[in-house]
């Protein structure tokens, strides 16, 4: 009996796959060749792969099944045939093989993250397939969902991080019902403990009203995704709009800015809050200002237990000034206040903080920093910054002040400046680069940390520009006065360091 004859020429077997027609590199594919209507006939099967007739596969099965390689891609069909007979070949199925798309996790927040911050990290993998699972491994070991671990497609979300969740985190894709996945490559999590906002001020801390600066909040370690809040004098500051990218500028500066700053940076949802930074003072000064603070004794750094005296002294005989402090965040008049005068009696260390006089009115004037130390030893500087061209003298002192100093070692920025047998150094002829913290050492001990402040001098042309215009006579006195200063502080930088030869005993 011939093909034509029997029918079977006009028969068409109809190929089908599994799983899919697109699968991955090293799946498993099983193509099957359906021969319709012809009953229980042993057939024996023929496989083509882009009508390629050297090819050609035969299996005694309808199923043909192979592991798939990126060759294994084409278009396939098959047909059936017993003794000389066969069937038409069928239509060609399309067989795609691709490589695992690759993985990638991202992280949000950007590591490092702190301490109670929420962190989700985030599976993203490059492909148009659909219907993918995820699991999530850390250092080995695969993630089981929990109050703090939970997986929202392909988010894993770590509420309020701990030093524990540090560590090698790797994400896996799979398709149901696929064997194969797709693993991505490892991400670190560095996780530190709770942020600190810390605050700095450009050019200086000490402005003349009508100049510019800027404080600028920065958390240590991070600098992505923070939204900044600033506070003067414990109290938040609504114009946020100055406070954009960490930066707070006043421009003009006028006297009412002068106070205590601090600031706090947030991120994330929900949000995340760092504590409060240290306290900063600006000072903002008047170009004629009538107040001052005067402290007596007239330093920064105090001895616990020791007494000070701070005033505030009007030039123009007003009233009303009181002497206001700021120590551990809060904001608070000098506790035994008599008019415009305040005495502490016997220091202690939550007296340190920053005083200042204050109006009626809250106008703020001449702030000064006040340090007292439990130990030893302290330093005794200018409670005033210094301007360029002017000399700077430290004193080491014991306590009590008048016990004498064999050896004293000061330093500047954590680097040894000066050894001294005097107790007492002076910088002669001061510039901008000479500003920075300072401290002392001694055999008794080692004195806190103060900051020198070295401001620019203030140019005579500047003071006198109105009435130089109107005398030519009085411009060509300043421009010889001029000249004689500059030569006079020219013999002098040849010096910056010189012992000062005097006793420390106050």
């Amino acid at each position: 009996m011939s093909l034509v004859h029997s029918g079977l020429s006009q028969v068409k077997p109809v190929v089908t796959v599994k799983p899919d027609q697109r699968v991955f590199r090293g799946e498993r594919v099983t193509l099957t060749c359906d021969i319709q209507g012809e009953g229980d006939i042993q057939w024996r099967y023929s496989w083509t792969r882009d009508g390629d007739t050297v090819y050609p596969y035969t299996t005694a099965k309808a199923e043909f099944s192979f592991t798939a390689g990126v060759s294994s891609s084409g278009e396939y069909r098959c047909r059936g045939g017993r003794s000389h007979t066969h069937t038409d070949f069928s239509d060609a199925v399309t067989l795609t093989v691709s490589a695992l798309p690759a993985s990638t996790v991202t992280v949000t927040p950007a590591s490092p993250v702190f301490t109670g911050e929420t962190v989700d990290l985030k599976c993203v993998i490059n492909s148009d397939h659909s219907n993918w699972r995820y699991e999530w491994i850390k250092d080995s070991v695969k993630l089981q969902t929990s109050d703090r671990y939970t997986v929202n497609t392909h988010t894993l979300s770590i509420v309020k991080v701990i030093t524990s969740d540090q560590g090698q985190y790797w994400c896996k894709g799979q398709r149901d019902g696929r064997p194969n996945s797709s693993t991505s490559g490892s991400v670190y999590l560095s996780v530190k403990a709770e942020a600190q906002a810390s605050v700095r001020v450009s050019p200086q801390p000490w402005l003349t009203e009508g100049e510019s600066g800027t404080l600028i909040c920065e958390v240590s370690g991070s600098s992505t995704g923070w939204t900044f809040s600033w506070f003067r004098d414990h109290d938040h500051l609504s114009d946020s709009s100055r406070g954009a990218g960490g930066s707070y500028t006043l421009s003009p500066a006028a006297l009412q800015h002068t106070g205590v700053y601090t600031c706090r940076a947030e991120r994330g949802r929900p949000a995340y809050y760092t504590h409060n930074s240290s306290a900063h003072t600006l000072w903002i000064t008047g170009v004629s200002a009538s107040v001052s603070l005067v402290l007596k004794p007239s330093r920064s750094q105090h001895f616990s237990s020791d007494s000070l005296s701070l005033s505030c002294e009007d030039q123009s005989n007003s009233t009303g000034w009181t002497v206001r402090r700021y120590t551990d965040k809060h904001t608070q008049t000098c506790a035994k206040q008599t008019g415009s005068s305040c005495v502490i009696a016997s220091l202690s260390t939550s007296d340190t903080g920053v005083y200042w006089c204050e109006s009626e009115s809250g106008e703020k004037r001449r702030p000064r920093n006040i340090t007292v130390h439990d130990g030893e030893v302290i330093l005794e500087s200018s409670v005033d910054p210094v301007t360029e061209g002017e000399t700077l003298t430290l004193h080491c002192l014991h306590r009590p002040t008048n016990s004498p100093i064999l050896s004293a070692d000061f330093y500047k920025d954590g680097s040894l400046i000066q050894n001294q047998t005097t107790g007492a150094m002076s910088i002669t002829t001061v510039s901008k680069s000479h500003e920075g913290f300072y401290y002392c050492k001694t055999e008794r001990g080692q004195s806190l940390h103060s900051w020198i402040s070295v401001r620019g001098q203030i140019s005579v042309f500047h003071i006198l520009s109105f009435p130089l215009a109107a005398s030519p006579y009085l411009l060509a006195t300043v421009v010889l006065l001029y000249k004689c200063y500059r030569a006079r502080v020219s013999s002098e930088e040849q010096s910056q360091y010189a012992v000062t030869e005097e006793e420390t005993s106050i």
